[in-house]
């Protein structure tokens, strides 16, 4: 069947053949791509391999498409007319974002002249283009010869009046013109007809464009608006599924519809024998620069030309209008799990799971819900076929928790050969006496004591009673066989341990830490139904040594023992240190007293590190329980010990084949601690406190391998952000979680599971690792074909988590998950979870800039997103127009967060970002929930100004763009991790004085970070949003209120997701036109 999906039909009417040889944005056609589940050669379309150029596919003119120039040999000839093949530029030639080294200029001039001019372009010298690594030298030569062309006829392309010159243009030179709006559009289409002039400084650009780039060359005075949109000028909204367009489209083509995103200047029509430019702007262009006002880097603000008539954003699709259209569908409404292959509403929908057989989309979301029958298809597709697992998820109050079966010491029935667990797939036979195991078909005897009749259709007659045969997800007690040593576990302990150093008694960071713990203490988690907590608790203070404190109930006042040899830590006590909280309260209270007033007077600025990880997994050891560290820590540690570090911060290391070292963890002691703290279920989380660069990637990597959290607070202030400190304190302790946990997911016949991503440590290819896992953590798992699978009986994957509660009590989580699968793509496409994709792919690219250049990952992000979008169309759509950007409607919005996921921290390779910010960014994704990348990658800006005080509902969130403020609006913005108040520069004064008590904007003062308590309904509306919000989110947020046009607002606009980025990054309207032309040439 054929499937229109999205329609985004810009008014572009003129397809553009010609172009299959093109080399387009990235490197040499479909790239082989470069990392994990990307592997394989991209087969669909044809793809030639890496470094060689598929044969030119002939233009409509009957014409090869011009060459391309090969970056190995600067003094290559190659002649346009024979069908000879071309060497690609490799991959890393063109950086994502930046300008590339394309050698033509394209030129929109029919006329019968494109055979000559193919076949000049033949002779002229294209070379030195080579990759830019750093700034080029401000001359390099370039043949200097003639442009031997004769003028195209003037009815085609009238000479228009030269616009504003460009000072880096030779006054011969004119900016590129458009046919005007009357021109007849009989000749070859615009586009296959190329100049050989040198790139000047608006050069093409293959990567969509940088922070201040625009889509096009400058604008001529008075020109007509047919030709391709100009700068300034956005694409015209397609028309949404099902919408029928209007009247004939216009003969506007999408930005960069040809291969060169911009137009650039180049020889215009103006006459024969205009010598090409050598010298400063004819070889390399200089990098982008971030931030520049003009058209194209280096350019100034004058350049920009005419303001020009901007088409409708509104028309493209929309993530806010698409949560909002799933809201109204299934919103409230409960979702039964009993349907194989159901896709479930969006992460940001709130209805109520009824489990009938499949674990709730809390627990399991997947990136497809129909699998493709064949690795074939797979591959031709290439959707990632990946699950995000969240196994210990909160459910809502309104849903049952999980039931617990318990088989005594028998243990959970399991099939003999694959060992996966009793569940709603398996098939009893026999009239009950033997089970049929589901994901590998061995036939099991069913243990006398779990022996039930069948029923007249086969469903044994206990299937209702028994969670294990009714319900997708559900937990087993385990036995002894499943424990460590044969041997019940202990319950777990939390172990504080304090960084006393002089800037963290200073800045009354101790101070704070000890009273929260007072209160804290008291809600220690606990298993349910029980009324206290069975976790114990310990004490460690240190700066270049530690020091262990005994809080034994019996004692008056606590002991402290020190231990400064940190080369062999060992626990000086063992009788004291991990105590009951309730037992040794009184003393505990007294020791948290007094930690402050004993530091008061240090000096001591030097601090060790490893050691203190590695005293807490002595401890472990020999109390002979699992547990997790609560490490308060400030500096880099440089004092002399195990795992002394030394800042290896080098920003020249920036947008360079050696950028990934800088989120390498340093080797050594750091790797071993962190098998050593799996092994023992030692979880640490880490709280930092840094003035400066301090190796986070090395000193997260003990967090990052046992299931633990890091939280960063820069240039910690106690008034600004210490209750934000404290909400990340409190959550972090109370949340339910387990330890010393082990994962493996089961799949049946014909797939498996391949590559894991999350905050997890594996030592073989099959067991997920955790020192502990909690309630927000996910582990992304992807899958490959290893046979075909089978239209009738689906695809099943089972995941089984073995894990000790807060109470010591070994147990087996399962979670049971059915799918469906198909021969047609159209399925897989209908099928397809955009919020799912995204997760996917942000953990696969941030795990794979660990091994590889980050504009390698850039690029081959593009080109996937490129793929997935033009196997739809050339499989599952009607035909078309070329000129036509269909997109699936499951996939609409995706464009939007892969934009968005470019412009990340980890993936901008900006040289202003802050190397430990990156990183942080980087390690926190990587055991992220679909919910959690959803909202990074697509803020909630929800307007404030209009607010109905007397309705409970919050006003639907609009679309994160500049376009979408107003100068009287007050708009609050949230991604899980930061959130802001902006502030209009016309806000109303009464608006001002409900919520900050102030008479108008102008009176707020200095930095604020909570709002004041007033007594009127719209402040109580407010600081209710608020509140709800970061009780809601599983990150507390520091609210940071911004005034329209201060100085802090830079801040705020980086999170403006559909614009040009901060630090580089196209806007969402350019990086659509982009990928539209990668598509179009992958179908070419």
């Amino acid at each position: 069947m054929s499937q229109q999906g999205y329609v985004a039909a810009p008014p572009y009417s003129q397809a553009q053949p010609g172009m299959g040889g093109y080399q387009g944005g990235f490197g040499g056609g479909p790239t082989q791509p470069l990392y994990g589940h990307y592997g394989g050669p991209s087969q669909a379309f044809g793809a030639p391999p890496t470094g060689i150029m598929k044969s030119p596919v002939s233009s409509a003119t009957g014409m090869p498409p011009p060459p391309v120039s090969s970056q190995y040999n600067p003094n290559i000839q190659q002649n346009g007319a024979h069908s000879q093949r071309y060497p690609a530029p490799p991959a890393a030639a063109s950086p994502y974002g930046q300008p590339p080294h394309s050698p033509y200029n394209n030129m929109a001039s029919p006329g019968p002249q494109t055979q000559q001019v193919t076949n000049q372009m033949g002779a002229m010298n294209l070379g030195n283009y080579a990759p830019m690594q750093s700034p080029p030298p401000p001359t390099s030569p370039v043949a200097q010869q003639s442009f031997q062309t004769p003028p195209p006829p003037a009815s085609s392309l009238p000479q228009m009046p030269p616009g504003p010159q460009s000072p880096h243009m030779s006054p011969q030179m004119t900016p590129p013109q458009s046919p005007p709006s009357s021109m007849s559009m009989g000749g070859p289409p615009m586009g296959s007809h190329s100049m050989a002039g040198p790139p000047m400084v608006g050069q093409s650009m293959a990567g969509p464009p940088m922070a201040g780039q625009s889509m096009a060359g400058p604008p001529m005075a008075g020109q007509s608006m047919a030709g391709p949109p100009m700068a300034g000028q956005s694409m015209a909204g397609p028309p949404m599924a099902g919408q029928s367009m209007a009247g004939p489209p216009m003969g506007i083509s999408f930005p960069g519809a040809s291969p060169g995103g911009f137009q650039q200047p180049g020889p215009g029509p103006a006459g024969p024998g205009y010598p090409q430019q050598a010298g400063q702007f004819g070889g390399h262009l200089a990098g982008p620069q971030p931030g520049m006002p003009g058209s194209f880097p280096g350019a100034s603000a004058a350049l920009a030309g005419p303001p020009q008539k901007k088409m409708d954003p509104d028309s493209i699709p929309s993530i806010t209008q698409v949560i909002e259209d799933d809201k109204a569908k299934y919103g409230g409404q409960v979702f039964s799990t009993n349907i194989r292959g159901q896709v479930p509403p969006l992460v940001t929908t709130d209805f109520t799971v009824q489990d009938q057989g499949n674990a709730s989309p809390r627990f399991i979301r997947c990136t497809t819900y129909s699998l493709p029958c064949t690795t074939d298809l797979a591959k031709q597709c290439q959707v990632p076929l990946a699950s995000i697992i969240k196994p210990f998820a909160n459910l809502p109050k309104n849903e049952t928790p999980l039931y617990v079966v318990n088989h005594g010491e028998t243990g959970p029935v399991r099939c003999n050969r694959c060992k996966a667990y009793m569940c709603p797939y398996m098939q009893f036979i026999d009239g009950g006496r033997r089970f049929q195991c589901s994901f590998c078909s061995c036939v099991n005897e069913v243990p006398a004591f779990y022996f039930q009749h069948l029923d007249h259709v086969g469903r044994r007659v206990d299937f209702y009673e028994r969670p294990e045969l009714s319900l997708g997800s559900y937990e087993f007690a385990a036995t002894l066989d499943y424990c460590k040593n044969n041997k019940i576990p202990n319950p777990p302990a939390f172990i504080f341990m304090i960084d006393v150093s002089y800037n963290n008694i200073k800045s009354g960071l101790v101070k704070m830490i000890c009273d929260e713990l007072k209160t804290l203490l008291e809600k220690l988690p606990r298993e349910e139904g029980t009324d206290i907590s069975a976790v114990k608790v310990g004490f460690v203070t240190y700066n270049k040594v530690l020091h262990f404190y005994n809080v034994k109930s019996a004692l008056a006042q606590p002991q402290m023992m020190v231990v400064s040899d940190t080369a062999e830590m060992f626990v000086p006590l063992l009788d004291g240190f991990l105590v009951n909280y309730q037992e040794s309260k009184a003393v505990i209270y007294n020791l948290l007293d007094q930690i402050p007033d004993m530091f008061a007077d240090t000096n001591e600025s030097e601090t060790v590190f490893a050691p203190v990880i590695q005293a807490g997994v002595e401890a472990f050891k020999a109390a002979e329980c699992n547990g997790k560290l609560f490490i308060f820590h400030s500096s880099m540690p440089t004092a002399e010990a195990p795992g002394k570090l030394k800042n290896r911060d080098d920003k020249k290391l920036v947008n360079t084949d050696k950028e990934k070292t800088l989120f390498q963890p340093q080797r050594g002691i750091y790797e071993q601690l962190s098998k050593e703290c799996v092994a023992q279920g030692c979880c640490v989380d880490l709280f930092l406190f840094p003035s400066q660069y301090l190796d986070l990637a090395t000193m997260a990597n003990v967090p990052s391998h046992t299931g633990g959290s890091v939280y960063k607070y820069n240039n910690f202030q106690m008034e600004t952000d210490g209750e934000h400190f404290l909400r990340d304190l409190r959550k972090d302790v109370q949340k339910s979680l387990g330890f010393d946990a082990i994962m493996r997911v089961r799949t049946s016949t014909g797939f498996r599971a391949t590559d894991f991503y999350g905050a997890v440590h594996m030592n073989n290819t099959t067991d997920i690792e955790m020192a502990a896992v909690d309630c927000d953590k996910a582990v992304t798992v992807e899958f490959k074909h290893d046979d075909t699978l089978s239209e009738e009986t689906g695809a099943l994957m089972q995941c089984a988590l073995l894990y000790t509660t807060i109470g010591g009590q070994r147990r087996l989580r399962i979670h049971n998950l059915s799918l469906n699968c198909s021969s047609q793509l159209s399925e897989l496409y209908k099928n397809c979870e955009t919020d799912s994709l995204i997760n996917f792919f942000a953990k696969s690219a941030y795990h794979a800039i660990l091994n590889q250049p980050v504009k390698n990952v850039r690029e081959i992000l593009v080109h996937q997103t490129a793929h997935m979008l033009a196997c739809y169309r050339k499989n599952c759509a009607s035909p078309s127009a070329a000129s036509q950007l269909i997109l699936p409607d499951a996939m609409k919005v995706f464009p939007v967060y892969m934009n968005s996921l470019m412009k990340t921290g980890p993936l901008v390779g900006s040289t202003e970002l802050p190397t430990d910010d990156r990183t942080h960014q980087r390690l926190s994704v990587m055991g992220m929930g679909v919910e959690d990348t959803q909202l990074l990658l697509y803020p909630r800006l929800i307007p404030l100004h209009n607010l109905d005080v007397s309705s409970e509902v919050v006003p639907a969130p609009v679309r994160c763009s500049e376009e979408r403020l107003a100068d009287s609006g007050v708009f609050l913005l949230e991604n899980g991790h930061s959130m802001f108040l902006w502030l209009g520069q016309a806000s109303p004064p009464d608006l001002m004085q409900s919520i900050f008590n102030v008479p108008s904007l102008a009176h707020l003062q200095g930095q604020m970070c909570t709002l004041p308590e007033l007594d009127n309904p719209l402040s109580k509306k407010v600081r209710s949003i608020i509140s709800d919000l970061l009780q809601k989110r599983s990150n507390s947020m520091k609210l940071q209120i911004v005034r329209q046009r201060d100085k802090p607002e830079m801040l705020f606009r980086q999170f403006l997701v559909e614009d040009k980025g901060l630090y580089g990054g196209a806007s969402y309207m350019d990086f659509l036109c982009y990928v539209h032309r990668e598509i179009r040439q992958l179908l070419t």
